[in-house]
């Protein structure tokens, strides 16, 4: 499920009077290409988020004859037609008889607190802490489980959520121009929950309004409100009642105490809060206003996904075992698996499990990566994540209003053409107008007197560049496949260019001419080699950006194929004497031969050849190609600048304290180069040190104090640092 915030302007919504009522822009006059989103995108939008066709098939067929014309609908809008009755009265209290119409659900606590003390998983945790006797004494563990009963209390009833839900409503109208929901995704999801399964919901977290807006359109749709995890402490007691009744689950330990506590666990699960709404992805929030669409992803059956056997984890290998062979010794091929990511779970939950439990544990990752996936693609791209790629990857040092208007209106075709959902439609002024507004804070406007074309320059700050990357996050993800290709061909040029050939040389021929332009990259690239860069790569990539279904190789193809269907890439033609379509006059070609594969052909042969690329010549693609690179750009740089900053720290450290000090590191490194902002997040700072664990750079060791990490006898050596971060180095175009 995913919930965002609409920044654009859509056909199917009615404007807010401050952008009704707007100045006309000066600019304007000078655009004369419209952008208008086509008329069948109002209602048949892309359909997003569908689950995977590998792991859970017999839940993809359930997507067959879902009506796909419904449109959005307005959830702050109710009128009369949504009750059954008529009339003056009715429309004044329509709201009310909307909210008394709606199937409510009851979960009574009834015998809960009997069947938690028999999980066998609670007298487990009991017992290993000395709180339960070994006969099963009922009454000792339900004294042991006193600090859990708000929990274990928790319940819905039926008149109070309604009072609630239309109290919501009042609130949400004054909050918000309108909650649009998706109504092509219910009816799957409405399947599902007649079949009486429980359900999940996973959504992207982005706002503190979240645990209010989902579960308000669950119950306006009739669907069951699930159990709500509230983030915030309730000191008033009222209102934790009040809560406790409506399902929402009031934690009675801080969140770091109840990590550290066994029986927090097991209780949990015993309760049933499997379906308890989790936070997987944390973005910006924004202030009330504006409108908030709701995408809710086709659901899947997690049984299916975990007793098929489809979604294999027996190949994950640690990281280093796939890349360090490539970087200390610089062997030409690549090991073939899956990258392992154990830290994606809390320590908790793998650091004391037996050996025989590390295919449980990945799975659980595995799962865990195939929600993310599915969540962020199901996110629809707002113009302001369009504005905010553009003026970072494209026109870091500006734009004028009328180029940026025709790279916005390319860039929506581009998505569209990936199958992605937008968020906004149209004219192109208002489209760039609003964003340009939404971001203003974050951006440089100035226009000089004799023109009336502004220019716009981001911000060169650290809040104001981090600010565009969290938006711009969501097109990276709409084109991971061709940035994944583009840093590899961008790490082939660079060795061409190392090796001292000009541009123009052709690498199969010593040979070649060499010419002055450096523009024109005619440059023949190995079909194998520029595999094996963007298959290296994918180990490289944070978690979400590849399904962990998907082979890391059959990725590391698609990469390339993606760039030879955007035009970038084109296929070499290699002179032959004999045409590749003459049959009958090829070598070889009728000879008999035996072999053990039954399922051998001689069209086989064909792929064994060695396939050649070279970049088009078309004037866009250089530019086309460096801003692909540029969306891995702030991650790749990151891993540099962390590797680099292991010369300052004097290790072992505690790890959140070294988490801080790379952090520091990659901040004061940004300012002192003045750019590159984007590479000095937090986040950022995090996921390369975990990056570099797995490489085996660095090793964690537990004492009592809590975990250190510290540098690994192999890269204390600088001169291993060194390889690493020319490895690194060679995907970051310059």
């Amino acid at each position: 499920m995913v919930q965002e915030k609409n920044d654009g302007i859509n056909k199917d919504m009615v404007l807010p009077p401050i952008q009704q009522k707007r100045p006309a822009l000066s600019w304007e006059l000078k655009i004369k290409k419209k952008l208008t989103v086509p008329t069948c995108l109002g209602k048949f939008r892309p359909f997003v988020g569908q689950c995977c066709h590998q792991c859970t098939p017999d839940s993809l067929r359930k997507k067959l004859g879902q009506n796909s014309s419904l449109g959005f609908n307005n959830l702050l809008s109710v009128n009369e037609t949504h009750t059954r009755y008529r009339g003056w009265l009715v429309r004044r209290v329509c709201c009310m008889l909307f909210v008394s119409g709606c199937k409510a659900y009851a979960s009574p606590v009834s015998n809960r607190l009997e069947r938690v003390c028999q999980s066998n998983r609670v007298k487990e945790a009991l017992t290993a802490q000395h709180k339960a006797p070994e006969g099963g004494d009922c009454r000792g563990q339900i004294n042991s489980l006193s600090p859990f009963l708000p929990l274990i209390n928790t319940c819905i009833i039926p008149g109070l959520l309604r009072f609630v839900g239309w109290v919501m409503l009042k609130m949400g109208a004054s909050m918000f121009d309108s909650i649009q929901v998706n109504l092509n995704h219910l009816p799957a999801l409405h399947t599902a929950s007649q079949e009486g399964s429980l359900l999940v919901y996973v959504y992207i977290r982005q706002s503190i309004m979240d645990c209010v807006l989902i579960p308000l359109v669950l119950f306006c749709r009739s669907l069951r409100v699930p159990y709500t995890i509230c983030p915030f402490q309730i000191y008033s007691h009222s209102l934790r009642s009040i809560l406790q009744r409506i399902g929402v689950v009031l934690l009675p330990l801080t969140e770091k105490d109840a990590e550290m506590d066994s029986l927090y666990l097991p209780v949990m699960t015993s309760v049933g809060l499997s379906f308890v709404l989790q936070w997987l992805w944390s973005l910006l929030w924004r202030r009330p206003g504006g409108s908030v669409r709701i995408h809710i992803a086709q659901p899947f059956s997690l049984k299916e996904m975990c007793e098929s056997g489809r979604c294999r984890v027996d190949e994950w290998l640690p990281l280093q075992d796939l890349l360090l062979p490539v970087i200390l010794h610089n062997r030409a091929e690549s090991v073939f698996g899956q990258r392992r990511m154990s830290w994606l779970l809390p320590s908790s939950h793998y650091a004391s499990e037996l050996k025989e439990l590390a295919t449980e544990r990945d799975l659980s990752i595995a799962i865990t990566l195939h929600l993310i996936f599915s969540v962020t693609s199901s996110m629809a791209v707002m113009c302001t994540s369009l504005v905010s790629s553009l003026l970072l990857y494209r026109h870091r040092k500006g734009v004028s209003t009328s180029l940026l208007c025709h790279d916005v209106a390319w860039l929506t075709d581009e998505v569209l053409f990936r199958n992605r959902d937008v968020g906004f439609g149209g004219s192109l002024v208002e489209v760039v107008h609003y964003s340009l507004s939404q971001l203003a804070p974050h951006l440089i406007m100035a226009a000089a007197p004799s023109r009336k074309d502004p220019f716009i320059i981001p911000r060169p700050s650290l809040a104001a560049t981090l600010h565009l990357t969290l938006q711009a996050q969501i097109v990276t993800h709409a084109f991971i496949s061709e940035a994944v290709g583009a840093c590899a061909v961008s790490a082939m040029l660079c060795e061409v260019a190392n090796s001292g050939i000009g541009s123009r040389v052709r690498t199969s021929d010593v040979n070649g001419e060499e010419v002055t332009s450096d523009m024109e990259f005619d440059v023949v690239l190995c079909q194998s080699e520029l595999t094996e860069k963007a298959l290296q790569l994918c180990h490289l990539l944070p978690p979400g950006f590849m399904t962990p279904c998907q082979s890391s190789q059959s990725f590391a193809l698609d990469a390339i194929d993606c760039l030879v269907r955007c035009g970038i890439l084109i296929m070499e033609e290699i002179p032959r004497d004999v045409p590749i379509c003459d049959f009958w006059k090829r070598e070889e070609t009728l000879t008999w031969t035996t072999s053990d594969d039954p399922y051998q052909s001689d069209s086989d042969r064909e792929d064994e050849e060695l396939r050649s690329y070279k970049i088009s010549q078309p004037n866009q693609c250089p530019e086309m190609l460096f801003f692909l690179c540029s969306m891995l750009a702030g991650h790749l740089r990151a891993l540099c600048w962390t590797t680099t900053g292991l010369d300052h720290l004097h290790t072992p450290l505690p790890e959140a304290e070294f988490v801080a000090q790379i952090h520091s590191h990659l901040c004061d490194t940004a300012h002192k180069k003045k750019r590159h902002y984007e590479s000095c997040s937090e986040e950022a700072a995090y996921t390369a040190v975990r990056t570099l664990i797995d490489l085996g750079v660095l090793s964690e060791e537990c004492q009592k104090e809590g975990v250190f990490l510290g540098v690994t006898p192999l890269f204390q050596l600088s001169e291993n640092r060194q390889k690493l971060h020319r490895f690194i180095s060679q995907y970051l175009y310059n």
